[in-house]
């Protein structure tokens, strides 16, 4: 790599990324760099996927970009480190993710028909289910990443229920549950009962109906925390106005100012 041409480039590419990780893993490269492992840069994957869905929930195009190559570092990086072990590089990444889009979406690259997106989720997950030599419900809940956050990993589980045909016809029933379930809460909470797990399931009836309403978990609670939070500091905001601190009011003044921190938002 030629340090003076390479730095004044006028536009970057791909292999240019993949030589910058190589220089950096190098011999004489950072010493942070090359101490780092898959199992290091677990983390730091984590914090720059969240930091795209941050820059999505913006609708910021120019963060949403920056956080997408902060994220493609960290492919690259295994990449590079599993390459080091002789395993694969980032070649045999992009050739086998190519592989796989073409082998299940054979409606554009065979001879395959479907009519709506549904179908195109069938074909996929019983394509997936071949690839993995899947030949039971159970193999294909036991490949669901444990993981997860539980949110999602719950609505997989659903799903996958669903597939072979274990699920409400609609969502009253999934409804009805949630009531059942946090009637078998109430009756823990009186003794009778492990409260922790009739708390789990009611939680998980709970995201079954918003699968069955269309709704997906994880970014609904994301939205209603953001919420809370906002209101929360209005009313910290409406406390100093007063000339009060927040923590120190009366429960009955508190919920006052909450209430009109929920009519701010209406208005």
């Amino acid at each position: 790599m030629d340090k003076p041409a390479f730095e004044q480039k006028a536009c970057y590419d791909f292999a240019d990324l993949l030589a910058v990780i190589a220089r950096l893993r190098g011999e004489n490269g950072c010493p942070w760099d090359r101490e780092q492992t898959h199992e290091s840069l677990r983390t730091c994957l984590i914090e720059e996927c969240y930091e795209v869905l941050e820059a999505i929930d913006a609708r910021d195009e120019f963060a949403l970009a920056d956080e997408l190559g902060d994220v493609l570092l960290q492919v690259v990086m295994h990449a590079a480190i599993a390459s080091e072990h002789g395993q694969f590089d980032a070649l045999d990444v992009a050739d086998g993710i190519c592989r796989k889009m073409i082998r299940r979406h054979p409606h554009i690259f065979g001879d395959a028909v479907v009519k709506d997106s549904g179908e195109v989720m069938q074909n996929w997950e019983a394509i997936k289910r071949q690839e993995k030599a899947q030949k039971s419900l159970a193999q294909s809940l036991a490949d669901i990443p444990s993981g997860m956050p539980a949110l999602i990993r719950a609505q997989k589980i659903q799903k996958k229920a669903a597939q072979i045909g274990f699920d409400w016809e609609n969502y009253e029933g999934a409804l009805e549950k949630v009531r059942e379930e946090l009637t078998e809460l109430c009756a823990a909470l009186d003794g009778d009962g492990s409260t922790e797990e009739e708390a789990g399931d009611l939680l998980f009836s709970a995201v079954n109906l918003l699968r069955k309403l269309g709704v997906d978990a994880e970014p609904a609670l994301l939205a209603a925390c953001g919420k809370f939070a906002d209101r929360m500091a209005k009313m910290e905001s409406f406390a100093s106005q007063q000339g009060q601190e927040l923590a120190k009011m009366p429960l009955e003044e508190q919920d006052a100012l909450w209430n009109r921190a929920k009519m701010c938002k209406k208005s």
